[in-house]
Order: C-alpha cells, then structure tokens, then sequence
C-alpha cells in the first residue's frame, strides 16, 4: 500500500496515502484491531456537529481566522450530509475516554479543510487537527457531549415506536372489546377477561416505557462542552459552552443548555446510566409482551390457540407447513441483548475515577446499540406482527367453555368458597361443564345461575347480582 509518512509526538508513522485521517487515527488502527466494528453514524454526526459548533464559536471570540472557520465548517457540512464516513476507522473498542475517535474527527475533519483551501492532505499547514479543529476542547468534554447528542438521536425514534406500538395494541383493544377470554395466573386458569382488556394492558405499558424512555432523555440535553481536560475550562473562552450549546440546540431542535456543574459533567455517567436503565425496562417490558403473544398462539391445536399471527416465513426445514411466531421470537433476543448492554453501561459507570470516567467508548457502542436495536426490533414487531394478528374467537370461547375454574369465582359469594371449590373439583374430575353441575347440584335458580356465570359481565367487576 503506498504511503505517506506523518508525525505526532511519538515519531513517524506511515498512513496510507489517500487516508483522510492522519497519524494519531493510524497508531489506533493498529492498536486497536479488536471487534472490526467502527462507530454509529449518529456518534459521527454528533462529534462533527461539536467541531461544527466549535469552529463557529472560537472565530467569534477571535480566536480562529475566518477562512479556517469556513473551511472547517464546510469540512463537517460533508460529512453531515453523509460523505467521508469510511474514513471514521478506530475500533468501538478503544483507549479510554475515547481520545482516538476524537482524533480520528479532528484529522479527517483538518485534511478536507485544508484541501478546501487549496492544501494537500496530511500537510496541516493551513489547518491544525490540534490547534484549530479541536481548539478549547479535549476529548474529555468532546466525547460526553457527543454521546449525549447521538444518544438525543437516537432515542427520538425509539419512543416514537413505542407509541406506535402502543396505538397498534389500542388498536386492537378496541376491536375486541367484548371478545372474552381465559385469564390466567401462575400459568392455570383464572377469571375470565376480555382480549381487549388483554391488549389495553399492553398499550398502556408501552406508553409507560415510552414515558420513561422521554424523562431520561432531558439529562442528556446538559452538555459539559467547554469543561476542557478537567472542568476547569482551560483554554477555552469564557462565552465558548454558551455559544456551542446554544448552536447545538439550534441545530438539534433539542433543549440543549450548559451543565450547571462543568466538574460533575466530567466526573459522572449517571445520565447514561439512567437512559440505559430506561431502555432496559422497555425491553423487559417488551419481552413480556412478546412472551405473552408467544404462548397464546402456541399449538395451534395442541397449545392456547387464542391468536393467529402472520405469518412471515415458514417455520422450519423438516417440518412441512410447520409456522413459528418468528417476530416474536427475534423481540426477545433483541431485549437480552439490551438488557445485557445496560450491564456493560452500569459497570462502566461507576468504573469512572477522579476526573475522568475513561470507560465511555464501551458505554458509548452498549448505548447506541440498545437504541438502534430496540427502535428496529420494535418497528417490525408492530408492523410484522401486532397490526396484522387477530384472534381466533371460536377457539377462545372453546377454552372458555372447557374449564370450570374460569367461572366459578363468581358464584362463590353466593353460596360460598367451600361449596364452590367443591363443584370445581367434580366438574373437573367428570369432564363436565361447571353449569351442568351446578344445575344438577340445585346451588341457585337455573335462571340466576346463568346470570350470574355469564362470563361478559364478569370482565366488568363488581358482584355479580
């Protein structure tokens, strides 16, 4: 490979030729080949909108001449609309506090700004990865802001598709309203329920994830930009964080303000904590949703039944016309994983020492991962799942005729636990229908005894009369 020769303060290094990153880039390519995974381009968009944002507000306070300015800004402008993203090469897994991504933007970044001004990349002659692209900045402030501003990105969607997920269930609760069903605990049977009653409850916990999911994004809107190396902010202008954060949220629409404690924005990850935690019970929340779905249409004729799904593909390569709730399954392991992410996210948290938490770049890619995942998880699962599954009415009222249990609560106000469990025990050992038995057995008037066992009113509470 044909090489140009660059030097940083360790010596020389060889970079390829037409690399748009530099020295600094190529010592972490080599010494960090671990995992082959670069970073999310929401993390790169965030990054550059910081150098962006940067450039901007030094050439107000003077410090960066105007044309450098320019430069700079049409350098990041390229990447944001997409360009150049094969050129952000360090490893997720890195040096800690991620100094080596925050170099590899700084280098790829000066290289296009300074061959908008007529130089030759891997010159830095006119423009400085260091001294102008990363002016009164350091990776220590850079790369908490950066995360924050993807993770900002990157959540919008998530909850968005909660919501939707959310209204695809209300959907549903409304269109089976009436439609009984078997309700369970511990697995047997219980009292009866409606599948609207079933589904509301779903919808109502997807909109408490996304509610969640909502709060803990308002932490992530306090940026420590400025802070510098230790949250002193040295070497950056006193009105440098006002102008950035002002420039970020502008150009987020997000409700971006300074940190108001520069020292605690560098030493603390407790806002990555708590969003972590927030996508973590979403995807609990979800798993069980997607578990529940799982087991009511598993058989067909030898599990529940009670849903039909569609279906997507079939189920399996020695079994002919053999159908799995595929979705549903791929849910569940997306929420492993997040849940996993978030173990990764609170361990690197508080791994965090004195000044600096150096475990951010692995917190960073659990981070990002969880949301992209979790956002795409829940989209087909809505989409391939939940807004075409319908319920098998037929094979509800089967179930709900068959068994005894079901029913039978209701009548225990009337002539008592005892006697009640007592009929229970007979139906079920005669394969009989509780209202056969109970008619036999003389416990009420065959006409209240029907009133009181049909199963609709049931779902509504209350004795029934």
């Amino acid at each position: 490979m044909s090489t140009r020769v660059e030097r940083d303060t360790l010596g020389e290094v060889h970079v390829p030729r037409e690399a748009l990153w530099g020295a600094q880039t190529q010592r972490a390519v080599e010494n960090f080949p671990i995992s082959g995974l670069h970073a999310f381009p929401a993390f790169i968009r965030a990054t550059v909108r910081v150098k962006r944002a940067a450039a901007v507000a030094n050439a107000q306070a003077g410090r960066l001449a105007v044309d450098v300015r320019d430069a700079i800004i049409g350098a990041a402008d390229a990447i944001l609309e997409g360009a150049h993203h094969d050129a952000f090469v360090v490893d997720v897994f890195q040096a800690g506090a991620g100094t080596s991504h925050n170099m590899n933007a700084n280098e790829v970044i000066a290289n296009l700004a300074e061959e908008l001004l007529g130089g030759t990349r891997g010159e830095y002659a006119r423009v400085n990865p260091n001294d102008h692209v990363n002016m009164a900045q350091s990776t220590n402030d850079v790369t908490p802001t950066s995360i924050r501003l993807a993770l900002l990105e990157l959540t919008a969607p998530l909850c968005e598709e909660l919501e939707r997920l959310a209204d695809a269930f209300a959907a549903k609760a409304t269109e089976y309203a009436d439609c009984v069903k078997p309700g369970r605990t511990h697995l047997q049977d219980a009292v009866p329920m409606t599948f609207g009653q079933e589904f509301g409850g779903w919808a109502a916990r997807m909109r408490s994830v996304a509610a969640r999911t909502r709060a803990g994004r308002v932490e992530l809107c306090e940026l420590g930009i400025g802070g510098t190396a230790a949250g002193t902010g040295l070497n950056a202008d006193p009105e440098f964080r006002g102008r950035v954060c002002a420039l970020l949220a502008e150009w987020t629409g997000e409700p971006i303000v300074p940190a108001a404690d520069l020292f605690a924005s560098m030493q603390s990850t407790a806002a990555f904590a708590r969003i972590s935690s927030e996508m973590r019970t979403a995807a609990i929340e979800l798993s069980s949703v997607a578990n529940d779905i799982r087991l009511m249409v598993s058989g067909p004729r030898t599990g529940f039944g009670e849903l039909v799904i569609p279906a997507v593909q079939p189920g399996s390569s020695i079994m002919p016309g053999k159908i799995n709730p595929s979705i549903a399954e791929m849910v569940d392991q997306v929420c492993y994983q997040v849940i996993g992410n978030d173990t990764a996210v609170m361990l690197g948290a508080q791994a965090g020492q004195l000044e600096l938490n150096v475990m951010m770049p692995g917190m960073n890619f659990a981070l990002e991962l969880s949301a992209t995942i979790l956002t795409s998880a829940t989209r087909v699962f809505r989409e391939r799942c939940v807004e075409g599954m319908r319920v098998d009415e037929a094979r509800a009222k089967e179930l709900l005729d068959a068994s005894p249990p079901l029913l039978v609560t209701a009548l225990a106000p009337h002539i008592g636990y005892a006697r009640s469990a007592a009929l229970v025990k007979r139906a079920l050992a005669e394969k009989r229908s509780l209202m056969e038995v109970a008619l036999e057995e003389k416990v009420l008037p065959e006409a209240d005894l029907r009133r009181v066992l049909d199963p609709l009113p049931m779902t509504r509470g209350g004795v029934q009369a």
